[in-house]
């Protein structure tokens, strides 16, 4: 295993995290006998800690899970629905709902680990990293809503009167969270026939408030953010509003940065009917027909715009951030949403809350030039890689290349580059970055 370890980037740490493990599970009889006995599994386990900080770290937290390691499917990663039948196994045996969170969350950090193996070891792709990232949120948004709501019934004594629902927005809604992504949600409910207004509003807002705490307090997994903040109005709009206040509030005061935010709006948790009937509430505002205005095009160009001025962080340099710079994920983003905006209601295809989706449903309309969107495709692609790849190798989000050679050379090589191309890594991103830009520069901005 020694030698193993001295193939990766960080041999020192991978061993101290080996032995910190091995002294939680030297006595445990299964432990040993699996790294004697299955020659992958220990070589596995040798990268893998050597590699990822993120995945040593989950790994020390729960030594146990190293058994997967040992398994022919154990990091294969796990569908939402058996997710979901794991942490509703797992949370009915416990007697409080404090308990139950914590039971919900072991299970979610266990499928992490199982995602970042993947990851790590090649069975997944950016893609399939998305998507089992997705899934995970949605079961653990799914699971801690359950729990919400029984708290509160416990609480006030009485069954709830209204549906609830939670719509997944930005990386959520479109099926492509990183590991270091937040949860943008809206929080919906419908009050049962006969239910008071009012009183279904404060049972919503109960649950919903107990679903950010008991996923906000410290526990076993890293921190699942919820981040409400795309609802109308922003942060000075209330948190949960009611299907019938979502639509008086899109048909009178709905603004173009709402419409262009619910573009990647999916329901992700809660009541099916209910997630059925927001869609086709706000299906004619993602998509209006005829198009957007000419006067919210120039909005959304000025905003954009406006953003690359402001939101960069003090001292980031926007050749190298992942997100806000020039040639980075927002700047594809935008430019798809703004096709979609435009020509969503007459291009089915269109109608889809993944970027790179709805990126080549617009290159086969002849919307974006097919040059560009190849080019745009892999900037997207290769700037998400890099993003997850930092915070597997640090264990802490991070948005921009780093300068130090050491670190390029750790997240190169998550990504498939060869040992020592930290350098290269840096030049090959602000070389495609650049392309990119000038493809933004063309379909978004529409200047030569």
């Amino acid at each position: 295993m020694l030698g193993w370890f001295a193939d990766e980037a960080d041999p020192d740490a991978g061993l101290l995290a080996f032995r910190r493990i091995s002294d939680s599970l030297g006595q445990t009889h299964w432990y040993l006998r699996m790294l004697r006995d299955e020659g992958s599994a220990a070589e596995r386990l040798a990268h893998v800690l050597a590699r990822s900080r993120y995945a040593a770290d989950l790994l020390i937290r729960a030594p146990e899970s190293v058994a997967i390691l040992g398994d022919v499917e154990g990091s294969t990663p796990r569908s939402r629905d058996a997710l979901l039948a794991t942490m509703r196994a797992a949370t009915r045996r416990k007697s409080t709902t404090d308990d139950a969170m914590i039971a919900a969350r072991v299970v979610r950090r266990l499928e992490l680990f199982r995602i970042a193996v993947a990851d790590l070891t090649g069975q997944l792709d950016l893609a399939g990293v998305g998507a089992a990232l997705s899934d995970l949120t949605c079961a653990t948004l799914e699971s801690a809503l359950e729990i919400a709501t029984l708290r509160v019934e416990q609480e006030t004594g009485q069954k709830l009167g209204t549906r609830l629902l939670v719509v997944g927005m930005g990386s959520l809604g479109g099926g492509e969270m990183g590991y270091g992504s937040d949860a943008d949600v809206m929080f919906v409910h419908r009050p049962d026939d006969g239910v008071d207004e009012t009183e279904a509003q404060k049972q919503a807002t109960l649950v919903f408030q107990e679903l950010r705490r008991l996923l906000g307090v410290a526990g076993p997994d890293p921190q699942l953010v919820i981040d409400p903040d795309l609802r109308p109005e922003g942060k000075r709009g209330p948190m949960v509003r009611s299907l019938g206040a979502f639509a008086a509030y899109y048909e009178h005061w709905s603004l173009t940065w709402e419409a262009q935010a619910l573009l990647r709006a999916a329901p992700v948790a809660g009541d099916v009917d209910l997630g059925r009937a927001f869609c086709d509430l706000i299906n004619p505002i993602r998509w209006p027909h005829g198009g957007v205005p000419v006067h919210a095009i120039r909005e959304i160009r000025m905003l954009k715009a406006r953003m690359e001025s402001e939101r960069l962080p003090r001292g980031a340099d926007p050749k190298t951030h992942f997100k806000l710079g020039l040639g980075g994920l927002s700047d594809v983003e935008w430019t798809v949403q703004l096709v979609q905006l435009r020509h969503g209601y007459e291009i089915e295809e269109l109608r889809t809350t993944g970027t790179l989706a709805a990126l080549g449903a617009a290159g086969r309309a002849g919307l974006i030039p097919s040059a560009d969107v190849t080019t745009m495709a892999q900037a997207w692609n290769f700037a998400s890689s890099l993003r997850n790849a930092s915070v597997l190798w640090r264990g802490r989000p991070v948005d921009a290349l780093p300068s130090d050679l050491r670190d390029a050379d750790g997240i190169g090589r998550i990504v498939g580059r060869e040992a020592g191309a930290g350098e290269e890594l840096a030049e090959a991103y602000r070389r495609l970055a650049r392309r990119a830009r000038a493809a933004v520069d063309l379909n978004f901005y529409e200047s030569k």
